[in-house]
């Protein structure tokens, strides 16, 4: 334990996710033993990010303006919406280029063990985002973990009635791992989504 202020800084760093004790003990001392300029960019990227980024109105994606850049490119096919649980993946799925849609950023999946019903994501939005009939297809790209199939299964029977055709995002084994290392469901997961290989 250490006193006053270096210890309230590893406390707020330790509250960081994936940051244990030790690793907030490590940021700490490195930031005490760097340049004042230095901590003085970090400071100020902190508050600028709180100050200038939002949510986007549409999608849920970040952005520093009311709408984010996917959703106000023409080039994206409006016909096509990607549903997923944070900003984050969308930056994931567009590394991959892939996908030429439009985003829903749910912000968050169904985790009723912390709290965490459907009516604190963003489903009523997407719900009216889909009211229109613009929309022509909805992929689920949730997380292959409990919490984001509870939410796909959740989000497909909702979607059920729409006459959309909804598809959930394959999962499998990943490349260059090894079966005997894979679990029974990302197996099963592979099998489910096998291919045929033309010849």
């Amino acid at each position: 334990m250490y006193e006053g202020a270096v210890q309230d800084l590893i406390d707020e760093l330790g509250r960081l996710p994936g940051v244990g004790p030790k690793s907030a003990q490590r940021i700490a001392f490195h930031i005490l033993s760097a340049d004042a300029e230095d901590v003085g960019r970090l400071a100020h990227a902190l508050t600028e990010v709180k100050a200038r980024v939002r949510f986007c109105e549409i999608c849920g994606n970040v952005s520093e303006h009311a709408q984010c850049r996917i959703c106000t490119d023409p080039r994206r096919n409006p016909a096509v919406l990607c549903v997923v649980e944070e900003a984050k993946d969308v930056v994931a799925i567009e590394r991959t280029r892939e996908f030429r849609g439009k985003y829903h950023v749910l912000g968050g999946a169904i985790n009723p063990i912390d709290g965490v019903g459907p009516d604190d994501l963003r489903i009523r939005e997407l719900m009216s985002r889909l009211a229109d009939g613009a929309v022509e297809e909805v992929i689920l790209a949730t997380d292959p973990n409990i919490e984001g199939e509870a939410t796909a299964t959740y989000l497909a029977r909702m979607l059920r009635g729409m006459d959309i055709p909804v598809s959930r995002l394959a999962s499998g084994l990943p490349v260059g791992g090894d079966l005997e290392y894979a679990d029974e469901v990302t197996l099963g997961r592979a099998f489910e989504g096998r291919r045929r290989i033309e010849a």
